[in-house]
């Protein structure tokens, strides 16, 4: 009963016409970067957290989550309408979508992910409404041995699962753990790793990083792959919503993809990416209509767009009842609330109700918001296909830099962004993912927190770590993350 009086509140906070202007804005951003190739929830909020210092966090943070659920929605349109998907997420929709698109059937593909992430998006939100204040609570229980286990977990996961190779990810995530130490240090007020430059003593700013490695390194890696070839978009053809028979087909694949996204978008490393494959496996064992997959099954886009959109509810839980990023998206968010000055975890609830229930019942606005904006409006947005790329890409790094020169007014931060957006280039043409960079620099100083004060309160030692429950089952979570795969790979190669 508490929850939904909290929730209402959160609906008195969301329906203000201020609110629901940056809800409407975030969503049509979203939409809109959804459907450019390239262009991510990760790279459009690290581009805005410049420019959102003087918008308050309530307002600011319902504004991202329009652009995080509308990227979700927006991804389909161009997986299915010229076969590149605009998010990693929706790389499925595009193996099933694009071939009824090409068959005639491009409207009915469309409908089937625009209804698909509605109705996904909505139970996934009702899920988070009920599980967050729960784990919110159960939280409180934990000990600082615990969350440095719950870290490490993190570290580990988000590296081994993310990425082409585990070495990859790892080498990644101890740049990150690099960049997140540089400064002084909190407990004994000595520089680390500054190298002798004064600006380095406050540390690398988060928010450079962050435009360095989606904006600057992104721009260079599409500047040196680019091709003045035209992307050939399939015209919107057939009826323009789903027949009887589409909708018999594709309401059971839209609850299957719910109830495998919400979860594993909770889960450390899970992402977008594993719960669409599974769902799109599923749907393809189950479907009576078989021999259409690889031709254009309709269920082969409904479940993978629904599990997309769960994922994505599902990313909050963690972050906001833990302060625990489990993805790209979600560590940038994590990085706008300590902007603000804000922690995310479990005394978020009881210290910044309006915020955070304000935020939940913006999903639910921002859902049908975004239902009335994919269903008619998609020939509308197909137009974005046709802005040339080199354009879209020097506006976005004139937004960068202006947006870092706009925070710090800083030459250093400059030549910094300059710097680490070459070595996001190079990250992105070897394959080096860049999720376990930005989560292990922000996750590191929680970390190193919480690994001092439990060894502190067992004066020395390191047996403290193991000590509770709760820590040794994520630890072993961590290690079975790191050697379980081997093991089966060993042994399916001595079989």
């Amino acid at each position: 009963m508490d929850t939904l009086l909290l929730l209402l509140h959160g609906f008195e906070v969301a329906l203000t016409p201020t609110n629901l202007m940056w809800a409407l804005v975030g969503s049509v951003l979203g939409t809109a970067i959804g459907i450019l190739p390239g262009i991510g929830p990760a790279l459009t909020i690290a581009l805005l957290l410049p420019v959102t210092v003087s918008v308050g966090p309530v307002s600011a943070f319902i504004m991202f989550a329009g652009v995080l659920y509308g990227a979700m929605y927006g991804g389909s349109t161009t997986s299915i309408l010229i076969n590149t998907p605009g998010e990693a997420g929706s790389m499925m929709t595009a193996l099933e979508g694009n071939k009824m698109a090409r068959s005639g059937r491009g409207a009915a593909a469309l409908a089937t992910a625009a209804i698909g992430s509605f109705v996904a998006g909505t139970i996934a939100t009702l899920l988070l409404t009920f599980a967050a204040p729960v784990v919110a609570e159960l939280a409180f229980l934990l000990k600082p041995a615990d969350y440095f286990a719950l870290t490490v977990l993190a570290f580990t996961s988000v590296a081994v699962v993310m990425g082409a190779s585990r070495l990859r990810g790892f080498v990644s995530l101890f740049i990150g753990l690099a960049l997140g130490v540089i400064g002084i240090d909190a407990m004994t007020g000595q520089p680390r790793m500054t190298f002798g430059l004064a600006p380095l003593l406050e540390g690398v700013e988060l928010t450079v990083v962050l435009v360095s490695l989606f904006a600057v390194g992104e721009i260079l890696y599409v500047a040196s792959r680019y091709s003045n070839a035209q992307e050939d978009i399939v015209s919107i053809k057939g009826r323009a919503f789903m027949t009887r028979e589409d909708w018999r087909r594709s309401w059971k694949p839209w609850l299957r993809g719910t109830a495998i996204g919400f979860p594993i978008g909770t889960i450390p490393g899970g992402g977008s990416e594993i719960p669409t494959m599974l769902s799109y496996t599923l749907e393809k064992k189950l479907s009576r209509h078989k021999d259409e997959f690889g031709k254009g099954a309709i269920e082969g886009v409904a479940g993978p767009e629904a599990a997309n959109n769960a994922s994505a509810a599902g990313i909050l839980v963690p972050l906001l009842t833990l302060g625990l990023p489990t993805s790209a998206t979600a560590a940038i968010l994590l990085a706008a609330f300590q902007n603000y000055g804000l922690q995310p975890g479990p005394f978020l609830f009881t210290s910044n109700p309006e915020l955070v229930w304000g935020l939940i019942a913006s999903l639910y606005i921002g859902n049908v918001m975004l239902l009335v904006l994919n269903l008619p409006l998609v020939g509308i947005w197909v137009k974005l296909l046709q802005i040339p790329r080199p354009q879209l890409y020097a506006g976005i790094l004139v937004f960068a830099m202006m947006g870092i020169w706009g925070v710090s007014g800083s030459v250093f931060d400059l030549g910094l962004m300059a710097g680490l957006g070459v070595v996001g280039y190079a990250m992105r043409v070897y394959g080096f993912p860049i999720p376990p960079l930005l989560i292990g620099m922000i996750l590191v100083p929680l970390t190193e927190n919480q690994l001092r004060t439990a060894l502190a309160a067992g004066q020395g030692k390191v047996s403290v770590l193991f000590e509770t429950p709760i820590s040794i089952t994520f630890l072993l979570l961590a290690f079975a993350f790191l050697f379980v795969p081997v093991l089966l790979k060993r042994l399916k190669s001595a079989a």
